[in-house]
């Protein structure tokens, strides 16, 4: 039986070996939920503990105490593209809890012009259809204290499905560990995405490739690669509270993003790349609360050649009133430079409140 799982492992690594790893495959994933998280830069893997830890860390659900349930709604680049997301998550006991989520990040009403013109040479605006590239994403999490009382692990399965109108469509499978440590005021976190890689398989629709095939002389001659294969990356993060005052608190944390490959992040190298985010919230009795954050380094060259270091500063306000949190982010999904943000909404309802 060992020599049996011995060279499971084997051939398993021959075969993600023979894959084409992509360096930016599923990358909706990594725009985020949650205008709270959002404001902050995203700087919250070892402090969240509501039902978006069913994106941001797994293992921080061990933290909610009844029924919780979460909602976001935002537009990209002038309102073309449209992300969603909505999460639930339950107890089981005092040591254990379960979440789910799905994800949705869409272009709608896409012109297709491919049968614009027809075999004469012809134009028929009536042959023009419409169509949508949509990606989805399904989290099933599990969190559970372990033995020592603070420390908390969690897993998530998620299942992606991604579809680009009659053209083609892809299932893909993953995991993600992730890991909570809290001492005194002290919190930290760590989160391995797509830990076992994540595979996306593509079926093209033949009939129409082939109306397309030799649309431009000399190109889309031969089918795109079926297989994609996301890297792991990993995410660890340090945070603390301090009390300011009799009504204030302060909260300060301080994440590393790191990618096995070299970016143009400020810390780069063939081996690992990281990008710190660091994000801060100022609140008044769990009432109001202030953010701000600062993430997204990155080493940029302009047309001249000349180097710089550009940032993505954030900001964000909530409220929590009788176990509805509402909050609200400044941010975009990453771009640099001139990029356009976004007004980001999210509502997170908490059921305990209504059980005092």
């Amino acid at each position: 039986m060992k020599y049996k799982l011995f060279f499971f492992i084997i051939l398993i690594s021959l075969f993600t070996n023979a894959q084409a790893f992509r360096n930016y495959s599923n990358e909706f994933l990594n725009i985020g939920v949650d205008a709270a998280a959002l404001g902050m830069s995203k700087s919250v893997v070892a402090t969240t503990n509501n039902v978006n830890a069913t994106y941001w860390n797994p293992a921080g659900l061990v933290g909610i105490e009844d029924y919780q349930g979460s909602l976001m709604h935002s537009s990209y680049f002038a309102g073309i593209a449209n992300y969603n997301h909505a999460a639930f998550a339950m107890p089981i006991d005092k040591e254990s809890a379960l979440g789910i989520s799905i994800i949705r990040f869409g272009v709608d009403d896409i012109l297709n012009t491919t049968a614009l013109i027809d075999n004469d040479g012809n134009i028929d605006f009536n042959r023009i259809s419409l169509f949508s590239a949509a990606d989805y994403a399904f989290n099933f999490s599990y969190a559970k204290n372990l033995i020592f009382k603070d420390l908390k692990l969690g897993v998530n399965a998620k299942i992606i499905r991604r579809i680009i109108g009659d053209f083609a469509a892809s299932w893909g499978f993953g995991f993600d560990i992730g890991l909570q440590f809290e001492r005194n005021s002290w919190k930290f976190g760590l989160i391995a995405r797509d830990i076992t890689t994540t595979y996306n398989t593509w079926s093209i629709n033949d009939e129409a490739f082939e109306s397309i095939r030799n649309s431009i002389p000399g190109q889309n001659q031969e089918l795109p690669e079926t297989t994609e294969i996301t890297k792991p990356k990993l995410q660890f993060g340090v945070a603390k509270y301090w009390r300011i005052g009799r009504f204030f608190n302060l909260l300060s944390e301080i994440d590393l993003n790191m990618r096995f490959e070299q970016t143009n992040d400020v810390f780069s190298s063939e081996f690992i790349s990281i990008d710190p985010a660091l994000g801060f919230q100022v609140d008044y009795e769990k009432f109001v609360f202030l953010r701000v954050g600062v993430g997204n380094f990155q080493n940029t060259t302009a047309f001249d050649n000349s180097k710089s270091l550009s940032m993505q500063p954030n900001f964000g306000v909530g409220f929590n009133y009788k176990g509805i949190h509402v909050d609200y982010a400044l941010t975009n999904i990453g771009s640099v430079g001139n990029a356009l943000y976004s007004n980001i909404f999210s509502l997170t309802f908490d059921y305990s409140f209504f059980r005092r």
